[in-house]
């Protein structure tokens, strides 16, 4: 609460971010609003077609819309990051509280699984996996759930260790309070927003990822738009139509750019060190 009660001392820059964010949440939920055309809706005749006011970014080699084209790329970037980072929370977070809350076997067990996870390239990992369940939304979605549940896991154990030698929950143990009622009293509400910070981070980073599979034609396939296929088929075309390259990788530059820094905005105002700087 505490967080959305500071959005009005937010600076213009934050408040800027916040503004493209919500821009490509909208976009993502309606594309149908902001779309000139089908994404896959071909104009033979206005192929490689620059700028205008009927193709506001232009168009590609098949006389797709790029404009269209990006906004259902949107569509596609954010429900995976976002589904990701959801399941990714509720699988990790638990994981990383009762790593923390018991430890011995149950502890050196579950961090030993994450650590195997993370031993992986995350890219390595993810075409493992795509290659051998097939490439499908729910597929990305599944691979960037598994690559990201480690970093949860293991920063909420993190913080569960510090917090547990806190007076308030030392308090909370000697008055005979339940392992249950301190994580859901203590330990959750004191690591949400490291939490959301992570997920912030991890979100850019999924999109990072699903475009990079993508580009290497493993991602979600055609005719499905996305913005790393849409890098991978504009960049035969740099010098005939550099609007083709320059349009989807912008998409990808901005929202990455603008979640990672309100990420570590979120950071600074949750930190008590940083508050006042």
């Amino acid at each position: 609460m505490n967080l959305f009660l500071k959005i009005k001392s937010c600076d213009n820059l934050t408040l800027l971010s916040m503004g493209i964010l919500l821009i490509f949440f909208v976009a993502s939920v309606f594309p149908n609003l902001l779309a000139n055309y089908n994404p896959n809706e071909l104009h033979p005749n206005d192929a490689f077609h620059p700028p205008s006011t009927k193709y506001y970014l232009g168009t590609d080699d098949l006389g797709r819309d790029i404009w269209s084209r990006a906004i259902y790329g949107s569509q596609i970037a954010m429900l995976i990051s976002v589904s990701a980072m959801f399941v990714s929370i509720i699988i990790g977070v638990p994981l990383g509280l009762l790593a923390g809350m018991r430890k011995g076997i149950i502890d050196g067990f579950v961090m030993r699984t994450m650590d195997g996870i993370l031993a992986f390239p995350e890219i390595l990992f993810a075409i493992l996996l795509v290659a051998a369940f097939g490439a499908s939304i729910f597929t990305i979605i599944l691979v960037m759930a598994i690559v990201y549940i480690p970093r949860f896991a293991r920063l909420t154990r993190g913080n569960v260790l510090v917090l547990k030698e806190r007076e308030f929950v030392l308090a909370s143990q000697a008055l005979g309070a339940s392992d249950l009622r301190i994580v859901m009293k203590c330990m959750l509400p004191n690591t949400f927003s490291i939490i959301l910070v992570q997920a912030s981070i991890g979100m850019a980073f999924t999109i990072l990822l699903e475009a990079a599979l993508s580009y290497l034609g493993m991602g979600v396939q055609p005719p499905t738009a996305t913005w790393g296929t849409m890098l991978r088929n504009a960049q035969r075309f740099t010098f005939i139509a550099p609007w083709y390259v320059i349009s989807p990788g912008l998409c990808i530059f901005v929202i990455v750019l603008v979640l990672n820094f309100l990420g570590d905005r979120i950071r600074d105002s949750m930190d008590p060190k940083l508050r006042g700087a």
